[in-house]
């Protein structure tokens, strides 16, 4: 018996360990997710409403308080001028945020038509599209954004449409293999075999059952053009000063690296933040999704 007790225990003990394992694995993904919730829904409500968290002027200097670290009085310190960072942070939350969705809405609205127009029509027009998008894929995203921003100049909404045009080929890649995946099906060939009109088919059939992938593209992509956005921004191509775009804000201390870290850590870790918590949110609603397909 006391042999049978030990076996029977021994075997008891991985299941325990794994359930122990898994529970803290399920707690991990509930806090990180809702970590992740929490933080967007600040950087939204840092766009959309700046004077509920700061009711100081971005622009207002005061050169008696330059260059102070952060504290109670100034979260995120002080610039060079005096300005308080953490108000320019949450002001600046309009101006990113703004180009990021304007990007993002480009490239899946663009690229989803090409895709479409790509998979359903099939033949020389799918080549000559594909081919199109091929070349698009060929040029890395930022050489390309950078590109296109020495054609339309300087701006948030050219830079903007420069990330936006940067991800139509990947919309359009994805865009195309469900409408491929989408055609095959029976229901489908039987729609087109009973006479129904390309245009109800492609909107009654195709384009719903395909959207649903690529608007969830759409969510990983959101914190890849954040990204995008804050670089062109970091070197300069974005709303001129004293805009406090992120990026524009981590390159005006790049020259205060050795006396005022906060000046490039403290906007540089909100824009970590924001994009980490895109793309873990943005992970846990396709993981969630994932056996519906």
């Amino acid at each position: 018996m006391s042999t049978t007790t030990a076996t029977s225990a021994a075997m008891r003990a991985p299941r325990r360990t794994s359930r122990t394992g898994l529970l803290l694995a399920q707690a991990w993904r509930q806090t990180s997710v809702g970590l992740a919730a929490l933080v967007i829904v600040l950087a939204l409500g840092f766009a959309f409403f700046p004077t509920v968290f700061t009711s100081i002027d971005p622009y207002v200097t005061n050169t008696a308080h330059r260059l102070r670290p952060p504290s109670v009085q100034y979260w995120f310190g002080t610039d060079y001028l005096g300005r308080d960072l953490y108000t320019r942070v949450v002001h600046g939350a309009a101006l990113s945020l703004k180009a990021t969705v304007i990007a993002v809405s480009i490239g899946l609205f663009a690229g989803s038509l090409l895709g479409l127009v790509a998979g359903f029509a099939g033949g020389r027009t799918e080549d000559v599209l594909m081919r199109v998008i091929d070349v698009l894929l060929s040029v890395p995203g930022l050489l390309l954004s950078l590109t296109i921003m020495t054609v339309l100049g300087f701006g948030t909404v050219n830079v903007a449409i420069a990330v936006g045009i940067s991800t139509i080929a990947t919309f359009a890649r994805v865009m195309r293999a469900e409408v491929l995946r989408v055609k095959s099906n029976l229901y489908v060939e039987a729609a087109m075999a009973s006479g129904v009109r390309w245009g109800t088919n492609l909107w009654r059939h195709i384009l719903p059952n395909a959207a649903g992938p690529v608007l969830a593209l759409a969510g990983l992509e959101f914190g890849s053009a954040i990204l995008s956005v804050s670089s062109l921004s970091f070197l300069g191509f974005g709303a001129p000063p004293p805009a406090p775009e992120w990026g524009s804000l981590v390159a005006e201390g790049r020259d205060y690296l050795a006396t005022a870290w906060w000046l490039t850590a403290m906007p540089g870790l909100v824009v970590v933040a924001v994009v980490l918590s895109v793309n873990r949110l943005g992970h846990a609603l396709h993981r969630d999704e994932a056996p519906s397909h």
